[in-house]
Order: structure tokens, then C-alpha cells, then sequence
């Protein structure tokens, strides 16, 4: 089922020529870890980075790495590392990182870290800038499909499976 609207998916948008990632389980659902493939969150930004300064998300280090529930987490200082395990649900991106279009027709794709919107407070990662265009025309319609489609995923979604 998964596999059919995935490729609709792609059907639908111009493909980035980033290599197949990797997912890894979380606790309830599961998060898409990027192409490193060592479950590494966010491809590596400082989810924290979103949110604080000049809202500019800005790559992590891997020497200052927190892990929630399975999943690596790199920050740019140890400041944005100690807000993250304070209340990591404040910093993570909905959907366990996949897209946001994506989510509300039911299927799990790639997040891209750098094509990003916080709404009400939470951060959405879109595909590509070209899925992004289509989300911005209904975010908060896309949300509310999202939302209700996350509840459907199985724990054990695969990107590409």
C-alpha cells in the first residue's frame, strides 16, 4: 500500500538526486534518519537551531549528540543539546521528520531538513522546495490530513519498503 502511493509520489514531483535513506524504529512510529544511515535525526541539523537566534537551522556535531528513543541528535552547542533533553516533543519534527505533504496523502517520503516551516510552534520538513510550493497553498488543511494519516502508519513504516 505504502510502496503504490510512495510512487504516486514521486509520479507527482521532480526527484532529488539524494541516495534511498534509511529509517529507523522509534518507540511509536517511525523517524526518518537521512542518508548517513546511521540513525542520525534531521540529517544532522540542530533541531534545536530551528527554533532559537535568527530561526536558521545550522548543521550539528556529532560530538555534542543526545539520543531519543533510538535516535541520534547532533547540536551546534551544548546550550541547544541541554534545551533538546529538557523537552525533546518542543524540538522534533512532526511525522518522525517525513514530509508533510507526503503525510496527509498517506505516505511516508523524505524530509528534507533545509526545506522547513515552523507552524504554531512545531517544525514540518518537506520533500523538496516543489512539494513545499503545494503544501503552503493549504498548511493548515495538509496538517489536519497529516495528523489524522500519522495515527494509520504502522510502527513499522519503511521509507521505500
Amino acid at each position: 500500500m505504502f510502496k503504490k502511493q510512495f510512487s504516486l509520489l514521486l509520479a507527482a514531483v521532480a526527484v532529488s538526486a539524494s541516495p534511498i535513506a534509511f529509517l529507523t524504529h522509534a518507540e511509536a512510529k517511525p523517524v526518518y534518519v537521512g542518508v548517513e544511515g546511521e540513525n542520525i535525526g534531521v540529517g544532522g541539523y540542530d533541531v534545536v537551531s530551528y527554533f532559537m537566534g535568527d530561526g536558521v537551522p545550522v548543521k550539528g556535531n556529532a560530538t555534542i549528540m543526545v539520543k531519543h528513543e533510538g535516535v541520534a541528535y547532533h547540536f551546534s552547542s551544548q546550550k541547544n543539546a541541554d534545551a533538546f533533553s529538557a523537552d525533546p516533543a518542543q524540538f522534533l519534527p512532526q511525522y518522525g521528520g517525513h514530509c508533510a505533504w507526503a503525510m496527509a496523502r498517506g505516505s511516508i517520503a523524505p524530509g528534507d531538513p533545509t526545506v522547513y516551516k515552523i507552524v504554531d510552534g512545531k517544525l514540518y520538513l518537506n520533500f523538496n522546495k516543489q512539494v513545499q510550493n503545494m503544501w503552503l497553498k493549504d498548511i493548515s488543511g495538509f496538517i489536519e490530513k497529516a495528523n489524522a494519516e500519522w495515527k494509520e502508519i504502522p510502527d513499522d513504516a519503511a521509507f521505500g519498503a
